[in-house]
């Protein structure tokens, strides 16, 4: 990982001495991104700053990298994992200046002009100065791991791995975009699939798109858009099942083999999950010097990631470091402004947090490690979501086309009352579609962009505040392809709930980890902990964060104010599921953003807090620190009731039960979840014990929501 930026003037004029503060100043910003090295170049019209860290050929790979004869210049900051391979095809007598993996890039540009990223693997961003052609080639790999934003105007260009950068020149806007923001469906939350253009969520502020090439010509500023990569839209009719499973777990062996190649240490995220298991198994010989780490909170007690990534670390013989969250642990105000500035997104939530810590405390403890693997993006082209989204595949598809709907009213507002109410007799061509069209390819197309938008954009900041780079084997372009082309015909059988990951690694991990149920990071079970983190947060040192968002530049058109505060005081100190919360938070951090915008201070200056502590002091397994979370435990030989105000309801169909409390929707269950039946058995005589004996229902399966439900208040009885 690195951090790259530039400035270039437009219409043949050269930069003058005074480009060079804003070059230092980019640098100096995005040192974060780069602590062991930095260099500046100016020459003529364009300037490059970059910062390194080094994780290949740490000793032979500087950059600027510039071609033999000199009329190339490159900065990229990523990884080309085959340049191996890519070098070995190249005419003979190309010859290699520096050991950095990213050099045959210059050769490939040379080789093959705009079709020169046509066959690299790999995550990277570019900054390309073609000197002979007075030309800047700026570029992002398929899925834009890696992050490049810039501001252009008629005179001058200016570029940067991390929006703060763009703020080093005083031509820069430094206004929140609210307009886009509150358009976006992601942010939003919204019933219908993500559409929307990747957004920078500032004014002015523009990203190269993923797999795409710019190229920006410095003497008139006129500018083409080359896309080398799309998602496939045609289907593998000739292979089965069997083919594909084979298939994908060669290339995902291949991927992480790829990942794993580095001349410094890596790490590796693990929730005892399939995917980020399947990525430690198939290590091979590397996977005996990575530490793993866990995020230890009372919703991974709940949900059993902590448990799970414990005994599948043991299995696996590495170390597992499971980080401390108490329950009555809370960020300051302060502590957010940084991770919110870090990350430059109104995303941030409590799963970018967790990471966040998780990164500080791996730098922390292991200060020679530079990279972590990562388990990331495997869900959202493999079938992840499919259980959420229905339960079995005709289900889920149905849903995929009530979001299809949905999207399509959202582009053709004007006919919305249509579908209002009762039954609508107007075609689905009405708005814009076919109605044979393929929901599940839209919802692909949906999912690309929010990896973009959000997964890869956290990962990759959250990573770079501890001057890490964070690795993403199931984005290898190859393993996207494969599952994309599954024809209709096997996505039941390879799609639903991720079964194509599973059966391809089943003979690398025990049945306990391949075939569990798949548990978000931080939504799911014991969500409730971390919302009240945050209600605890918006409300500290008298609503600070809440007051400072409220007096941010265009708030007062955009947030209600007296609704805030309203929510606030009925949440007290018992925040539970309700979604509201994050979404309150995700208004908050507009307004925020907002404010550090026009006021950009420097990363350093803004705290960062206590590095947390992992689980020791004689406690071995994440249950031995039950404790820390829970205050009531459940006994079997109490008679449990619905506290008053508590209500259970579900919807017409059944297939989701709604746990309200005063009103309000506080917890959403699946129509088979365990505590389900539980809650559906009490009948303020029979004691628990009785209950879960007669469901058959062990203890273990619900204790974490059984003391989650008793601390909340939602139960009576049970002491």
């Amino acid at each position: 990982m690195c951090g790259i930026a530039g400035v270039a003037r437009l219409g043949g004029q050269a930069l003058g001495a005074d480009s060079d503060a804003v070059l230092n100043q980019l640098a100096d910003i995005l040192d974060h991104r780069g602590p062991d090295e930095r260099e500046i170049l100016r020459d003529g019209s364009v300037g490059l700053a970059f910062t390194r860290l080094s994780l290949v050929n740490p000793e032979d790979g500087s950059q600027p990298l510039v071609s033999d004869d000199g009329s190339l210049v490159l900065i990229a900051n990523g990884e080309v994992y085959n340049h191996r391979e890519l070098a070995a095809a190249l005419p003979d007598g190309v010859k290699f200046r520096t050991g950095s993996d990213c050099e045959v890039l210059l050769h490939l540009y040379r080789q093959y002009g705009l079709e020169f990223l046509r066959d690299v693997r790999g995550m990277f961003a570019l900054i390309l100065w073609d000197r002979a052609n007075n030309q800047l080639v700026l570029a992002r790999d398929r899925f834009g791991i890696k992050p490049l934003y810039y501001h252009r105007d008629d005179e001058r260009i200016v570029l940067s791995s991390e929006i703060k950068g763009l703020f080093a020149d005083p031509g820069t806007p430094r206004r929140f975009d609210w307009e886009s923001a509150l358009a976006s469906p992601l942010l939003g939350a919204a019933a219908a699939f993500n559409d929307a253009p990747v957004t920078t969520w500032f004014e002015g502020i523009e990203l190269v798109p993923a797999a795409t090439i710019l190229r920006i010509d410095l003497r008139d500023g006129r500018t083409s858009e080359h896309r080398y990569w799309e998602l496939p839209t045609d289907t593998d009719e000739s292979a089965d099942a069997e083919d594909f499973v084979r298939r994908y777990g060669e290339l995902l062996e291949a991927s992480v083999q790829e990942c794993v190649t580095a001349d410094t240490e890596l790490g590796l995220f693990l929730s005892g999950g399939v995917d980020s298991s399947a990525v430690l198994a198939l290590a091979g010989d590397k996977r005996e010097s990575l530490h793993t780490f866990t995020v230890l909170t009372g919703g991974t007690l709940d949900n059993g990631d902590a448990e799970n990534a414990a005994w599948i670390a043991r299995e696996l013989g590495v170390p597992n470091h499971q980080v401390v969250f108490p329950q009555d642990h809370t960020p300051t105000p302060d502590e957010w402004l940084r991770l919110l500035w870090l990350t430059e997104t109104p995303m941030c939530g409590p799963e970018v947090y967790y990471k966040h810590e998780l990164h500080r405390f791996a730098r922390q403890e292991r200060p020679g490690l530079r990279g972590m693997l990562l388990g990331a993006a495997s869900d959202e082209f493999n079938g992840g979501y499919t259980r959420q989204l229905g339960g079995d595949w005709d289900a889920f598809l149905g849903n995929l086309a009530h979001l299809r709907h949905n999207t399509r009213i959202g582009r053709r507002p004007e006919l919305r009352h249509w579908w209002a109410e009762g039954p609508s007799f107007i075609a689905e061509k009405a708005l814009g579609g076919t109605g044979s069209d393929d929901a599940y390819r839209a919802y692909l197309r949906s999912e690309y962009l929010k990896v973009q938008q959000y997964n890869v954009w956290h990962e990759d900041r959250t990573a770079a505040g501890s001057g890490i780079e964070a690795r993403v084997p199931f984005l290898d372009h190859r393993l996207i392809e494969l599952s994309a082309r599954i024809p209709d015909r096997l996505r039941p059988t390879l799609l639903q709930d991720k079964r194509i990951l599973r059966d391809a690694v089943r003979s690398h991990l025990p049945a306990r980890i391949a075939e569990r149920p798949k548990g978000p990071f931080f939504y799911g079970t014991g969500t409730h902990h971390a919302y009240r983190m945050l209600a605890r947060l918006m409300r500290a040192d008298s609503y600070a964060l809440v007051e400072r968002a409220l007096a941010a530049p265009g708030a007062a058109d955009h947030i209600d104010a007296d609704r805030v505060f309203g929510y606030l005081a009925e949440l007290g100190e018992g925040a539970t599921d309700a979604p509201a919360v994050e979404m309150l938070l995700r208004v908050l951090n507009m307004g925020l953003l907002a404010d550090l915008a026009a006021n950009p201070p420097r990363l350093e200056s803004l705290p960062t807090g206590a590095v947390r502590q992992e689980l020791v002091g004689g406690r071995t397994a994440p249950s031995d620190a039950a404790a820390d979370f829970r205050t009531r435990e459940p006994d079997g030989d109490a008679v449990l009731a619905p506290a008053e105000g508590v209500l259970l309801l579900t919807d017409p169909a059944g297939t989701e039960w709604y746990l309200l409390k005063d009103g309000e929707i506080e917890f959403v269950l699946e129509a088979d979840a365990p505590m389900l039946a539980v809650l559906r058995a009490f009948d303020g005589k029979t004691t628990l014990a009785d209950i879960l004996a007669a469901e058959g229902i062990g203890t273990e399966d619900v204790r974490g929501d059984l003391s989650s439900l008793l601390d909340l208040g939602f139960l009576a009885g049970g002491e």
